[in-house]
């Protein structure tokens, strides 16, 4: 049977030495310490994932990466390079696409590409070599000349994809590469970043979004207040942290039913948590559940497999986080 992306990056890594290795690593600003004893490393041709709540220290982690923040302790080693020792050396084989685009709006597309380039020392006619290809790859072919103004959020976000590769980098930092993108947008970005890994390249992706982290990741990272508090596939991470399925029910009656009903519901769920107006039962066997909830006739329900983003409020709560 043939391997997905996933599966078979998963297998390569096992014979090859780390692209990013990360020990012990902390990082405080004023009394607060946002990074705390991070350790993990991302292997050759994987996608590993970073995902965690607002300040959970996803964002402070790559700048770390990247050696644009020096870090209080720990070690950081990228590609063979000591960072933030020699962080300019391995940013030369690094991709970026940040957070925030920050494409100059004076430029064109191509001459953000051409500007973007040189940095990494390459000359303007390899530049413009690679750039038709790289534009076509983001979906941007016929719009070199296009100033950045014209562009729709999804065109931006696709060209600055496009230049976190002018250099042809071995590794690529996304950094939540998705966030308010339409779906249209949000699928091609990642049919293109599927495409990166099967030409060997090395993505370290921080998202919220956790079908992304689902369809991309061959491992992850749960991170909360600045450690890792849970590592592996998203497979075996659903398998290990939560039950195998959820029944939601919606609608005004049901925290009351919960109420009325809890403990049937206690014999039936393994875990029920009541959040507004939804009650989430989960179980290793969801049929005596739904059986009872068919004699409730004012009641929505809602029976489906868990999921990644059950183990993330699992383990990270439902808490708003600002």
């Amino acid at each position: 049977m043939a391997l997905n992306i996933a599966e078979a990056a998963s297998a390569i890594s096992k014979v090859l030495e780390p692209v990013l290795s990360i020990n012990d690593l902390h990082k405080s600003y004023g009394e607060r310490e946002v990074v705390r004893g991070l350790s993990f490393s991302v292997m050759p041709g994987e996608c590993y994932g970073l995902l965690g709540p607002n300040g959970a220290g996803k964002t402070t982690t790559l700048r770390l990466c990247l050696g644009l923040t020096e870090p209080a302790a720990g070690s950081i080693n990228v590609l063979g390079y000591s960072v933030p020792d020699d962080a300019r050396r391995a940013r030369l084989r690094v991709g970026v696409v940040p957070q925030i685009d920050n494409l100059d709006p004076d430029f064109t597309a191509s001459e953000n590409l051409l500007v973007y380039g040189r940095y990494f020392g390459l000359t303007d006619e390899a530049i413009r070599k690679r750039i038709p290809s790289l534009l076509e790859f983001a979906g941007l072919g016929g719009r070199a000349e296009v100033r950045i103004q014209t562009l729709s959020g999804g065109m931006k976000r696709r060209l600055t994809l496009a230049r976190a590769l002018i250099n042809d980098p071995e590794i690529i930092f996304m950094d939540e590469p998705t966030t308010g993108l339409d779906p249209q947008a949000r699928h091609l970005i990642w049919e293109r970043m599927k495409t990166l890994l099967t030409q060997g390249k090395t993505i370290l992706l921080t998202t919220h979004f956790m079908d992304e982290a689902e369809r991309l990741c061959a491992r992850l990272a749960i991170m909360d207040h600045g450690r890792i508090i849970a590592e592996d596939s998203p497979r075996e991470l659903i398998r290990r942290h939560i039950e195998p399925e959820v029944v939601e029910t919606f609608g005004d009656d049901a925290p009351a039913w919960a109420e009325r009903a809890k403990h049937d519901i206690a014999g039936l769920a393994t875990r029920v948590e009541v959040v507004g107006e939804t009650v989430f039962c989960y179980t290793a066997n969801a049929r005596p559940l739904l059986a009872a909830l068919e004699g409730e006739p004012g009641l929505r329900f809602l029976h489906r497999p868990a999921n990644l983003e059950d183990v993330f409020l699992k383990l990270t709560g439902r808490e708003l986080r600002d």
